[in-house]
């Protein structure tokens, strides 16, 4: 059994210099992709007090729905619509401070406020996104930026 151990008065740098062997750890031995992905989006959302984590899954022409924490989520997202859509369509991580600003904005939630959208791309194509929202504005910067795209690398790793 694993569980997330970070302490309340990290600061963003070392929690997250603490989490990530944390997450490698969660899925190391294990061989399916939604078993980790889940654990992956859990482990995010408890040690870093995300509003929203979560994965949409790239199947056929829309973005599905895959193993998230949080509330009730948009189920399908066409290519190149809103946060999600856009970092699909464009191959690269999206960072929003105020999603009210963002052309085409889908609010899945109108408790969240900012977010930040990464890619996983596999042999040359996005097979997948994880967004992350937050209920605060401009909560993510580029330490986030890059923190979570070692966690997408993992990913990427797995699939």
């Amino acid at each position: 059994m694993h569980q997330i151990e970070i302490s309340g008065s990290q600061d963003k740098s070392s929690r997250y210099q603490s989490l990530l062997p944390q997450i490698e750890a969660l899925v190391k031995d294990e061989p399916d992709l939604v078993a980790n992905l889940a654990n992956i989006a859990a482990a995010l959302k408890t040690a870093c007090g995300y509003f929203w984590v979560g994965f949409y899954l790239v199947r056929e022409e829309e973005l599905v729905l895959g193993p998230f924490q949080g509330p009730v989520a948009c189920t399908r997202i066409g290519f190149g619509k809103g946060v999600c859509g856009a970092a699909w369509e464009k191959g690269e991580t999206i960072v929003v401070p105020d999603v009210e600003q963002f052309p085409g904005h889908i609010a899945c939630s109108s408790e969240s406020k900012s977010e930040i959208v990464l890619p996983v791309i596999k042999d040359g194509h996005v097979v997948m996104v994880l967004d992350v929202d937050s209920d605060k504005l401009d909560e993510f910067d580029r330490q986030d930026a890059v923190f979570l795209q070692q966690v997408v690398e993992l990913v990427v790793g797995i699939c």
